[in-house]
């Protein structure tokens, strides 16, 4: 009974997505950024149930979910640390940042998400702050000049805080 209750309210709100968006098949992008938000990732079930809503197939949904490095078809942690790896952090070392991360949150693997839901770790191209690099972003504020202390010491004070909630 508690999964049937849990899955009508996950529904209910994509619903609500659905509605504010007109049931418009041409907002499909905004609706899947939408569900991405309050989700954290795209369940296949809420892509199915998407597709149904707007009358279209469960391979469109999928194609434009796929096709878009921004969606996430697997959940992601509470917090995500994104690690620029493009060529000036790079050469500044930003693979050490990585590697400290992984260490810390006892990453292994292809595993970039924590058991506990609390952290995903994303290596990306560019974050568009060279001038900075090694850079690291964590929920969308970006720290500069990162060193493999500077990083680790930036997650314990993020786990202290959530051990305080």
């Amino acid at each position: 009974m508690q999964e049937k209750q849990s899955n009508s309210r996950k529904f209910e709100k994509v619903c609500e997505i659905l509605e504010k968006n007109g049931r418009d098949e041409t907002k499909l992008i905004p609706i899947l950024q939408a569900i991405q938000e309050e989700y954290r990732y795209l369940p296949e079930e809420v892509m199915t149930f998407v597709a149904t809503s707007l009358n279209i197939s469960p391979a469109k949904v999928y194609g434009v979910a796929t096709f878009f490095a921004h969606f996430a078809l697997t959940p992601k942690g509470k917090h995500i640390i994104k690690v620029c790896d493009g060529t000036a952090c790079h050469v500044k070392k930003s693979t050490e940042l990585i590697d400290a991360i992984r260490d810390k949150l006892k990453l292994t693997g292809k595993n970039n998400t924590t058991p506990d839901m609390l952290f995903t770790l994303e290596t990306v191209s560019c974050l568009g702050a060279c001038g900075l690099a090694p850079a690291v972003v964590v929920d969308e504020e970006v720290h500069g000049l990162m060193t493999r202390q500077k990083t680790v010491e930036l997650l314990d004070k993020i786990i202290q805080e959530e051990e305080k909630k």
